[in-house]
């Protein structure tokens, strides 16, 4: 079987690595995201043997073109970019398929495994879906769930995600390539699904007034490598990597936003129903976040989510 492979990053390189080593799997070429080209991509297709075509535009009359001359029989995207419209949807005898990493209908959109981590979820999904003119809303080839444990952050989701989105969409090729798919109609999961927006500048900011909970799960949801979550004081801003929560601490009202408490493990802080507490914190001068440590702000010391 001749794959065209639209590609990009870590997610994608596992992924060709199996695909390489089986017999009858060819990949016919390799097309990059535009803006960063994977150098690692490249690699493989010099090690392959085959085009490495970075294309501002896959949906042109000029590209379409272009793969007449290597006569795929299945188009593969794994974090690939671009919207993809009909005339490349429908280019391939075997058609085109996406790998995403979440349990679609639910969790369409970007971010999946952030939107996962937030919303506190105790697992997430890897889905194998035909493209359609929809945003990951066509026919479900194969989907996996994995446990989320309430210790797992976006660094150790995202290192799942990577080895068994590879493990996925292999094997939702071999099931093409051997004809025994049984697709799965999203709307047979759930007639409506969840779509979420891409996280943007701006989003990572904590709200002191949400649920210990809530801030928990949005400083795991974006910790390293993601932004971290944020807050300011004194006119500076800082960087939360990991914070805890508290057993049994009471739901009272007082100042939200303000230091309660401090140990060696940080500071505890009052938020909108109970406290918690903040355990490695870095202050962000120009940008970057420098001296990533147990916090030592006074007790008194009121945070915020402004400057």
């Amino acid at each position: 079987m001749r794959i065209g492979y639209f590609a990009d990053g870590p997610w994608s390189h596992r992924a060709i690595e199996l695909i390489a080593e089986t017999d009858d799997l060819d990949i016919v070429f390799i097309v990059p995201r535009y803006e960063t080209q994977d150098p690692m991509l490249r690699d493989w297709a010099d090690k392959l043997g085959v085009p490495f075509i970075p294309v501002e535009n896959v949906n042109t009359n000029e590209f379409l073109s272009v793969m007449d001359d290597y006569k795929p029989d299945l188009l593969v995207s794994m974090s690939f970019n671009q919207i993809l419209k009909k005339s490349i949807i429908d280019y391939a005898p075997l058609g085109f398929i996406n790998c995403h990493a979440g349990a679609l209908p639910f969790y369409r959109g970007r971010n999946p495994l952030n939107w996962a981590l937030i919303n506190g979820d105790s697992s997430f999904g890897i889905t194998v879906h035909y493209v359609d003119e929809g945003i990951d809303t066509g026919d479900i080839i194969e989907q996996r769930l994995y446990p989320i444990t309430r210790k797992d952050n976006y660094g150790t989701l995202l290192n799942k995600a990577i080895i068994e989105c590879a493990n996925v969409l292999y094997s939702a090729i071999i099931r093409i390539s051997k004809n025994a798919v049984n697709v799965i109609k999203q709307k047979d999961i759930h007639p409506v699904g969840s779509y979420f927006g891409i996280r943007k500048f701006g989003d990572e900011i904590i709200d002191f007034n949400w649920s210990a909970e809530r801030i928990y799960n949005f400083v795991r949801a974006i910790s390293y490598p993601g932004p971290r979550a944020r807050f300011f004081f004194n006119n500076e801003e800082y960087a939360v990597e990991s914070s805890e929560l508290i057993p049994e601490a009471p739901h009272y009202i007082a100042t939200v936003g303000e230091v309660v408490g401090r140990d060696a493990r940080g500071v505890i802080v009052k938020v909108g129903d109970s406290t918690i507490q903040l355990t490695m914190v870095g202050r962000v001068v120009e940008g970057s976040i420098t001296d990533v440590v147990p916090p030592t702000l006074k007790i008194g010391s009121r945070l915020s989510g402004k400057v």
